[in-house]
């Protein structure tokens, strides 16, 4: 049985720009059929007491997580205990969480590298203020975040179709294990985007690891009922 995950989601506990509250995201999760949400917040993860203590009320499996603004980008890394001020630098978000045994994913990398929904530069090229923005796939492939990261999200639900399709293309390029969220901020967008795993996933831990085995891809239609593998 396939495991449907959305890896990527904010709340009104630990995201100040998110109309979701944790008690709307359950009751949306059961009503669509979602098993696993990984709870992404831009301020760092929940308190792991107090989010164990909420997980235990609920049947659906969910995972505490966040999502960090770096010099490379938004990156959404699981795994890690908390947040710390160095995490600003890819290079040192990442190497924590491959000495915690945890994983990082580059979120929505070519938001607004085709013009689309952004103004100023593009979050992914920030700290590369002289590089042209690539007009292709094959301009991106030596970008540094995709020597650090283990995962590209090549669709995201508050990303332009063509900035994931372009991820998606550049991902296969480079031949990177790719995912799905909805990045979600209220009910409305829940599960547009996920990720689909081919084992059975009942804890953190077993979430981590089946990141760590590349047994999942991107999916979309879980809304609709009609679920499939996203393909650019």
């Amino acid at each position: 049985m396939t495991r449907i995950f959305d890896l990527h989601i904010h709340t009104t506990k630990g995201s100040a720009d998110s109309n979701l509250s944790p008690e709307d995201l359950i009751l949306e999760a059961e009503r669509l059929g979602l098993r696993g949400l990984c709870i992404t917040e831009h301020s760092g993860p929940w308190d792991r007491h107090e989010f164990e203590r909420f997980a235990a009320l609920h049947n659906v499996v969910l995972v505490r997580a966040m999502e960090a603004d770096t010099d490379m980008g938004h990156m959404l890394a699981f795994g890690l205990d908390r947040y710390q001020s160095g995490f600003y630098h890819a290079e040192e978000l990442c190497r924590a969480a491959r000495a915690a045994g945890g994983f990082v994913v580059s979120a929505h990398p070519f938001r607004g590298v085709l013009g689309k929904h952004m103004r100023g530069r593009p979050y992914l090229y920030r700290s590369l203020p002289n590089a042209p923005l690539p007009r292709i796939p094959e301009d991106a492939l030596e970008h540094p975040v995709f020597k650090l990261a283990h995962a590209i999200e090549v669709v995201n639900g508050g990303t332009a179709d063509e900035e994931n399709g372009f991820a998606m293309e550049v991902a296969s390029l480079l031949g990177m294990s790719v995912t799905g969220g909805s990045d979600a901020h209220s009910t409305h967008g829940l599960g547009r985007y996920v990720t689909a795993f081919a084992d059975e996933i009942h804890s953190e831990a077993e979430f981590l690891t089946a990141l760590h085995s590349g047994k999942f891809f991107p999916a979309v239609g879980l809304r609709s009922g009609q679920l499939r593998p996203y393909t650019g």
